[in-house]
């Protein structure tokens, strides 16, 4: 097998994990960040940075992780900026509004707002905790932050949604550490 063709079948085998991805990707996108455009173009962005960095990508194993972990420092770039750039709603002037399911649910859930309250960081870690399902070994692994520091991220920022919950009522928020 020559160079170039042993570069084509990495190039198409990496193609072919990205493509089973790319939903994955972008439901952990939309909840991040909730809003269904913002979630587009971070994947969007994801996936080229990924792209490009594909000779880097070791093990195919941990395509995952590694995949994650690009997203999320794409959508904490995007979220940080959100508390820089303050974002005006358009009157719709007559057009018909798109739909965003993850903006959507949001509203409509009762932690949408206690998300709202967190700080980049803190969203990023109960999304991945919690959405994701992530043990909280995994959650280091794609953050690249050590195990303790997760532990106490989280605690916190369940303790932050917590306070946010409990203007209105005491609500049962999951414990940190299983």
């Amino acid at each position: 097998m020559t160079e170039l063709e042993s570069e084509d079948r990495i190039d198409t085998e990496f193609a072919a994990l990205c493509d089973d991805s790319i939903r994955r990707a972008y439901g952990l996108a939309g909840y991040l960040l909730g809003d269904t455009t913002e979630a587009e173009d971070a994947v969007q962005e994801t996936m080229a940075r990924a792209w490009s960095s594909r000779r880097t990508l070791r093990n195919r194993l941990v395509f995952d992780a590694w995949l994650d972990r690009i997203l999320v420092n794409v959508c904490r770039d995007r979220l940080r900026r959100r508390r820089v750039i303050q974002i005006v709603a358009l009157e719709a002037g007559g057009e018909l509004e798109g739909c965003n399911p993850f903006r959507e649910f949001l509203d409509r859930d009762e932690l949408g707002p206690a998300l709202d309250a967190l700080t980049p960081d803190q969203r990023i870690l109960i999304v991945l905790r919690f959405w994701l399902d992530l043990p909280l070994e995994q959650i280091s692994e794609r953050l690249g932050w050590p195990l303790g520091t997760v532990k106490s991220r989280l605690h916190h920022s369940l303790a932050t949604m917590r306070k946010r919950l409990t203007a209105g009522e005491e609500r049962e928020l999951p414990e940190v550490a299983r």
